[in-house]
């Protein structure tokens, strides 16, 4: 059985300019990084891995490969996107931390069981910070009743 996530991992250009990001602007500690010389299967290589602790005790991953080409580009935010939760407290203060340090801030989206600002990070990543609105407190247990037929519909819409 699948008992939670452990972290999600993702390349980086700098080390120190995602460090910046997540832990200077994010607030998220930086709780461990390891250079990586050999892999497990004997290939030399030259990457340094570091996490970053969420509040639930998962983490934010990233891999600096400096030799290892990679196509680092904007994500759409279909393409890729980071969502974290936060409380409602929390997003006002990094939206406003974001805009006074000159960031490319979008929101505040209202998609009626969440309220979501967006940034990009150093590597082009985006990331959505989200609170949810409690709004419809059975929001989630009438999602999960759905979302069956929901994919059926699309499915069968498809050409």
């Amino acid at each position: 059985m699948i008992k939670g996530l452990h972290h999600n991992a993702y390349r980086c250009r700098d080390s120190e300019e995602t460090r910046a990001f997540y832990e200077d602007f994010l607030e998220l500690p930086l709780a461990n990084a390891f250079h990586i010389a050999t892999t497990k299967t004997g290939r030399q290589t030259d990457a340094l891995h570091s996490f970053y602790r969420l509040g639930d005790g998962a983490f934010l991953a990233f891999f600096e490969v400096p030799d290892t080409p990679f196509d680092f580009k904007d994500q759409h935010d279909y393409d890729l996107h980071i969502a974290l939760q936060v409380d409602a407290a929390t997003q006002s203060r990094l939206l406003a931390k974001g805009k006074a340090a000159g960031m490319d801030v979008r929101g505040v989206a209202d998609h009626g069981f969440i309220r979501s600002i967006y940034f990009r990070d150093p590597n082009g990543y985006v990331i959505e910070l989200t609170t949810p609105t409690g709004s419809d407190p059975d929001y989630d247990s009438k999602a999960e009743k759905n979302a069956h037929g929901v994919l059926a519909d699309w499915q069968a819409g498809k050409a």
